[in-house]
C-alpha cells in the first residue's frame, strides 16, 4: 500500500498544487519545493479547511520536516467537498485498513474526510495533536474523550535498551543509586521523551521502592534481580511491618514528579506506578523472584490469615501512594499485579481482586479523577474480573487479541496495550502492520497503544523510534 500511494500521491503532486492554487474555497499548504513520498511513508487522516471542520489545516510551522510533501485526498465513500474531489482520485485502501470506522458499541465518530500522507521522519515532530492546556492527550482517551489519534507510550521505555541509559549506568551502577536520586529520576525518565515525544512519561522507579519505609530492607542485584533479606513467612514477621507513610520515605519520588510536570507541562501525561498488594507480597514471601511461587502459595493455603494481615498492611500502604503521586503530579498511575495471574480465579477473588477494589476505591474518595491502570501479565484467564476492581483501563498483554479482549472486558472500560515486545525486533514493514492491527482491533475510543509488556532488552533504539514515528501518525 506504501509503494501505491507513493505513486499515487507524487505523480499527482503538481497537479493538485495547480488545481489548490485554482481552488480558493478549500486551500491546503503545500510547499513550493515538495520531497518524493518515501515508500516507507505513514498514511495519516486529518480534516481540509473545510468549513464545517473542527481540525482545519495549519499553515507549516518549526514542527514540520522542511520539504515535507502534504497531499490531501478524500477516503473512498466518505463525502469531501466538492473542490477536493478534482485534486486527487479516491485512494482504494485494505479492508483491514485503520481508516475504516470501529463497529464497536458506543457513539458512532464522524469520519474525517481526508488522507494526508507525509514522509514517516515528519509524525513525531508534529505536534496536532499533542495534549491541551487543560489535559494530555493520553488523558483525554481515557476519559473517553474524542481524540485523533490512540495515544502512546511504552512500559520500560526508559531503561536498558537507550545507549544513553547505559552511558549513565557505567557513571552510576547501583539501581537503587539511579532511582533514589531526584536529579537522576528525572533525567532518566526524560531520555525517552527528549527522543521519541511519547504521550506519556512514567516515573523512573521500581515497584519495591516502599519497601524500606514499611521496615522490609531490599535490594536490586545486578544479574539477579530484587532480594528481600529477611523474607516474610511468619506471624511474627508481617506484625513488625509498618504502614508506609510516602512523605518520610520516598521525597525524592514526589520532588522527581513536580519537576516531570513542570518539564513535560501537559505536552504528554506524567505517570506515576505501585505494585499490587498480592505481587509485593510474593516478593517478600518468597525472598524475591520465583518460578513456582510455592512459598506464597504455601501461606495462602496453610495459613491465610498471616497472607491477609499483609495484604491489608500493602494495600492501605499503596492506597497512600497513589495519592501522594498524585498529589504532587502524577496524571494517572498504574498498578502492577504481575504476579497475581500465578493464582486460579478462585484464589484471585481471595488474595489479590478485594485488595486492588479497596485501593481504587479509596483512591476515587479523594481523587475521584485520576485515571487509574492496571497491568497483570498472562491476565487471559482472568480477563472478566480485572473490570471489578474498578480501574478506568485495562492494560492488556500480548496473549489476547485485541478484539477479543475488547469483548471480553466490555464497553465501559478503556484498554492498553498490547503489541508484543518481540515485535521490536522484527523490521520496520513488520512492526507497522502490528502496530496498525492492534489498533484497528482496538477502535476508535477508549485506546492506549502500548507493548503487551516492558521493552526487552537489547531491542533496537531505531525500532523503538519507528513505533512511535508509525504510531503519532495514525488518525482515526
Amino acid at each position: 500500500m506504501a509503494r501505491e500511494l507513493t505513486r499515487s500521491c507524487s505523480a499527482r503532486a503538481e497537479r493538485i498544487k495547480m488545481a489548490h492554487t485554482c481552488s480558493q474555497k478549500w486551500p491546503i499548504w503545500i510547499p513550493e519545493t515538495p520531497t518524493t513520498v518515501s515508500a516507507h511513508s505513514v498514511i495519516r487522516v486529518s480534516t481540509t479547511s473545510h468549513p464545517k471542520s473542527r481540525y482545519p489545516i495549519a499553515p507549516p510551522s518549526a514542527s514540520t520536516s522542511p520539504g515535507a510533501e502534504v497531499v490531501a485526498c478524500p477516503l473512498r465513500g466518505f463525502a469531501p467537498p466538492a473542490p477536493m474531489a478534482t485534486a486527487c482520485p479516491p485512494l482504494s485502501l485494505p479492508s483491514t485498513s485503520l481508516l475504516r470506522r470501529s463497529t464497536r458499541a458506543g457513539p458512532s465518530r464522524r469520519p474525517l474526510p481526508s488522507v494526508r500522507c507525509s514522509v514517516v521522519g515528519e509524525a513525531v515532530a508534529e505536534a496536532a495533536v499533542a495534549g491541551t492546556a487543560e489535559e494530555p492527550l493520553l488523558v483525554s482517551a481515557i476519559r473517553g474523550k474524542k481524540v485523533e489519534r490512540p495515544p502512546v507510550w511504552l512500559m520500560r521505555q526508559a531503561g536498558r535498551y537507550m545507549k544513553s541509559y547505559q552511558n549513565l549506568c557505567e557513571r552510576y551502577p547501583l539501581f537503587r543509586e539511579r532511582s533514589e536520586n531526584v536529579d537522576l529520576v528525572v533525567e532518566i525518565s526524560l531520555q525517552p521523551w527528549k527522543v521519541f515525544k511519547p504521550d506519556g512519561v512514567i516515573l523512573f522507579s521500581d515497584i519495591l521502592t516502599p519497601l524500606p519505609g514499611m521496615n522490609i530492607p531490599f535490594d536490586i542485584v545486578k544479574g539477579k534481580g530484587p532480594v528481600i533479606y529477611d523474607p516474610l513467612r511468619t506471624a511474627a514477621a508481617v506484625n513488625e511491618v509498618r504502614e508506609f507513610v510516602p512523605g518520610e520515605w520516598v521525597p525524592y519520588v514526589g520532588q522527581a514528579l513536580s519537576v516531570l510536570r513542570q518539564e513535560v507541562k501537559n505536552e504528554a501525561a506524567v505517570l506515576g506506578f505501585v505494585g499490587a498488594p498480592f505481587t509485593l507480597a510474593s516478593y517478600c514471601v518468597e525472598g524475591g523472584s520465583s518460578k513456582n511461587f510455592s512459598k506464597i502459595k504455601k501461606m495462602a493455603f496453610a495459613e491465610p490469615e498471616i497472607l491477609h494481615s499483609l495484604l491489608q498492611k500493602f494495600t492501605t500502604s499503596m492506597a497512600n501512594y497513589i495519592k501522594y503521586q498524585a498529589d504532587n503530579g502524577a496524571q494517572a498511575v498504574q498498578i502492577f499485579d504481575s504476579w497475581a495471574t500465578e493464582l486460579s480465579p478462585v484464589d484471585f477473588e481471595e488474595f489479590s481482586l478485594p485488595y486492588l477494589k479497596q485501593i481504587v476505591d479509596s483512591v476515587k474518595e479523594t481523587h475521584p479523577d485520576l485515571p487509574l491502570i492496571l497491568y497483570a501479565s498472562g491476565s487471559g484467564g482472568l480477563l472478566e474480573r480485572l473490570p471489578l476492581t474498578g480501574v478506568d483501563v485495562v492494560s492488556l498483554d500480548w496473549t489476547v487479541d485485541m478484539a477479543e479482549g475488547r469483548k471480553r472486558l466490555g464497553s465501559n472500560i478503556a484498554v492498553q496495550g498490547n503489541v508484543d515486545p518481540g515485535v521490536l525486533f522484527g523490521s520496520k514493514e513488520f512492526i507497522t502492520k502490528r502496530i496498525h492491527d492492534t489498533v484497528q482491533k482496538a477502535g476508535n475510543e477508549g485506546h492506549v497503544l502500548n507493548l503487551g509488556h516492558g521493552i526487552k532488552v537489547g531491542t533496537p533504539e531505531e525500532n523503538v523510534a519507528h513505533f512511535f514515528e508509525v504510531a503519532k501518525a495514525i488518525r482515526y
